[in-house]
């Protein structure tokens, strides 16, 4: 449509807007293939990709064959839901890579309200971590890997708790200065994530690991044998609680006179992938009233990198501004 402006006859101040018959049209929606979408009663489409965490069809592939069944399309009960599954997932993308409010997610998503829920909904269930842990199985094999690691390593992180951390699940870490909450997690040699827990920060780490082992250990089919940590791994309880599932815990130490930065042995993969979850504002504080949803940001926030990792793309700001190179030269 073309705008035109034209001098109202005798008065040269004024002006007034006229619009010509000029023909015009909007883009054809974009396919969606949900389950929303093929199975539910909302239109054909979906919105445009706007921000650099919404998904690429590349990442969207490798999720949507990964997704967990929504109860009502296995007759569990249930009614189907009014917002596509693709659009849902890229506003907590959204939330958790840009530190958000739920309030403030943007107008192009579905409501605030209704993208929350679905947070919650599969906080509830654990569909994040269910989905993670396909993914991750699906990420090995094609690294020529089994699905299930033999070795992993462990760590924990201390943040900063915002004002709604409050009661039990808050807590001092004196060796970090950290006043808030810890998450601990258990990764596999590539550095993706096998287990999340997360605790008030004057949880010692040695306390927190035989639940975060148990919690891994309780699905089927594990075949974890050797963990490497630091020093803070060490005691006679947390030894017998990872003999009981066969595992053995290997301290990795700094070798005697080493000052500053240094990198160790098995244990900066487990540092790496405490960085790549750094990358998520949502992560470098914790605002969450309840820990069991600061777990889930941690998941997503995994997830985020291994969608990427598995369409092999990682776009950089030349590739995303193809507008600001220079042209090529004669």
């Amino acid at each position: 449509m073309v705008v035109e402006t034209r001098l109202v006859q005798g008065d040269p101040l004024r002006t007034q807007l006229t619009t010509s018959d000029a023909t015009w049209s909007i883009p054809a929606p974009l396919p969606c293939d949900c389950y929303v979408h093929l199975y539910g009663a909302i239109a054909a489409g979906r919105r445009a990709e706007r921000y650099p965490t919404d998904m690429t069809d590349a990442e969207w592939i490798q999720i949507r064959a990964s997704m967990p069944v929504p109860a009502w399309l296995e007759g569990r009960g249930g009614r189907p839901e009014s917002f596509c599954h693709r659009e849902m997932v890229d506003a907590v993308r959204y939330v958790v890579d840009n530190g958000a409010k739920w309030r403030s997610v943007p107008a192009d998503f579905p409501w605030w309200r209704a993208v929350y829920d679905f947070f919650r909904r599969w906080c509830r269930h654990g569909y994040v971590r269910e989905l993670y842990q396909r993914l991750r199985r699906i990420e090995r094999q094609q690294q020529g890997r089994p699905a299930e690691p033999s070795a992993g390593i462990i760590d924990a992180q201390s943040v900063d708790g915002a004002d709604t951390v409050t009661g039990d699940t808050r807590g001092y870490d004196g060796a970090k200065s950290r006043d808030g909450r810890k998450r601990h997690i258990l990764t596999d040699t590539l550095g993706l994530l096998l287990e999340v827990t997360v605790t008030p920060a004057n949880v010692h780490d040695s306390m927190a690991a035989p639940e975060l082992l148990e919690r891994f250990m309780a699905a089927p089919g594990r075949l974890l044998k050797l963990v490497w940590a630091d020093s803070a791994y060490q005691g006679q309880a947390l030894a017998q609680a990872f003999a009981r599932h066969g595992v053995k815990v290997e301290v990795v130490r700094r070798s005697d006179g080493q000052t500053g930065f240094v990198v160790l042995a098995r244990r900066w993969i487990v540092e790496r992938t405490l960085g790549w979850l750094s990358r998520a504002r949502r992560l470098n504080r914790d605002h969450e009233r309840r820990p069991d949803h600061h777990e889930q940001m941690v998941w997503w926030a995994g997830l985020l990198t291994l969608t990427r990792r598995m369409a092999r793309q990682r776009l950089h700001w030349p590739e995303r501004r193809a507008h600001r190179l220079d042209p090529p030269q004669p």
